[in-house]
């Protein structure tokens, strides 16, 4: 597409644009935007790392830790790594690995489906989880 056609049609798009349209964009840019703030609001960043597996608690323990933990889930060992308040899964058996791609989080939970291995960040409610609560076996 050559350049002068990009203008033409930008041209006539912008020709056929209305008030109502424009409010539209404005108030559609305006949710969007207002919706990173309500997600920061809504989900506030935890303070502790909650491991599950086959939805049974098999560690708890505080964001502020740097650590890397192995867990067992039902196909194999998925690494666990938490540091500079954020946790991320490193190393999983799954074949997509979506788990690991997702990345670092500070809040909401990262899961391994096919490994049954979900890792929560969450609020410790009060109470000071300074070590392992459970260890799988």
């Amino acid at each position: 597409m050559k350049s002068s056609e990009i203008r033409r049609d930008k041209k006539v798009l912008t020709e056929r644009m209305t008030l109502a349209d424009i409010l539209l964009l404005a108030a559609l840019v305006t949710i969007s935007i207002s919706g990173f703030v309500f997600i920061k609001e809504a989900f506030p960043q935890g303070t502790d790392v909650r491991i599950e597996v086959n939805g049974k608690l098999a560690y708890r323990l505080p964001l502020n830790t740097n650590t890397t933990i192995t867990v067992k889930g039902i196909i194999g060992n998925t690494m666990v790594e938490i540091k500079n308040k954020k946790v991320r899964i490193t190393e999983s058996p799954c074949l997509n690995k979506i788990c690991i791609h997702t990345g670092w989080i500070d809040r909401g939970a990262v899961v391994c489906i096919p490994n049954r291995v979900t890792v929560f960040v969450d609020r410790s409610e009060g109470k000071e989880n300074k070590a392992i609560d459970a260890i799988t076996g």
